[in-house]
């Protein structure tokens, strides 16, 4: 059975703690390498149970991770802002 760790980018703790045993010891490097923190929600569903395991692990969770915007999904009508009223 796979145990979710972050559901937004679909990263199990298999995953995690393989990632932890290939160096990924601190939460930076551990997120770039499994992608958790990276899906919608931006961490705020899995940061806490991530940082917890990899301390658990040996590993340092640090400051947190740096969110990278957009924070919130942005459309690609807004991105290449089109006029929504536009005919």
């Amino acid at each position: 059975m796979k145990q979710f760790v972050c559901r937004c980018e679909d990263v199990t703790l298999h995953e995690l703690l393989s990632g932890i045993e290939r160096g990924h010891r601190d939460i930076e490097s551990l997120k770039r390498y499994t992608g958790f923190g990276t899906g919608h929600c931006q961490g705020k569903w899995c940061l806490a149970t991530c940082a917890r395991i990899l301390t658990e692990q040996g590993g340092d969770a640090g400051q947190g991770i740096t969110p990278r915007p957009p924070y919130h999904p942005v459309s690609l009508a807004e991105l290449a802002g089109i006029d929504p009223d536009w005919g």
